[in-house]
């Protein structure tokens, strides 16, 4: 399986990942605020659909290098935080969020999680994206967040962030079609 994201159309990417975890422990790894701030972002969320979303993302906490933050994010270094609302909830297997952050109306991420073999399928679809720029950005970021929680499930160092990060923002910047 390929780790790449997918460009579905020009406003929608999808990762695929399988994952060392049960659908429970994954499910987890997405809902608890504990959890999620070890690989993405830590807030409150009401997983009921219009319920609120809170994503607080330190991404220096995420490293098991320490690496100087990047120009670009030197802004939210001390910390970004977004807000959004659950779009689908169905527990263990389904959720949905909006997604703070691009330009204009909000985008929009679903989490897919089913069991296959000995651990759990992820399907990570964000649908909205405004522009090629944001879709750049984003699968770049997500491609670096899944490689935490991965790692992290696994019971391994998920080695630097921002270094990481930038490698995959310009692999992507190469292969995602311009518009």
């Amino acid at each position: 399986m390929n780790d790449y994201g997918v460009v579905l159309d020009p406003t929608t990417l999808r990762f695929t990942r399988r994952l060392p975890a049960s659908v429970q422990e994954v499910w987890a790894w997405l809902t608890e605020s504990d959890k999620r701030g070890r690989w993405l972002a830590s807030g409150d969320m009401e997983l009921t659909e219009g319920g609120g979303v809170t994503l607080r993302f330190l991404h220096a906490d995420l490293s098991s290098v320490r690496e100087p933050t990047p120009e670009a994010y030197k802004p939210f270094e001390e910390g970004l935080t977004t807000q959004g609302l659950i779009t689908r909830c169905e527990p263990p297997h389904l959720l949905g969020y909006t997604w703070g952050g691009s330009a204009g109306s909000p985008s929009e991420v679903i989490f897919e999680v089913s069991q296959e073999d000995d651990g759990a399928l992820l399907v990570l679809t964000h649908r909205k994206l405004a522009s090629r720029d944001d879709m750049v950005d984003v699968a770049g970021g997500w491609h670096t967040h899944l490689n935490v929680l991965a790692a992290r499930l696994a019971g391994r160092e998920p080695g630097p962030f921002w270094s990481a990060n930038a490698a995959w923002e310009a692999d992507y910047q190469r292969r995602i079609p311009h518009r």
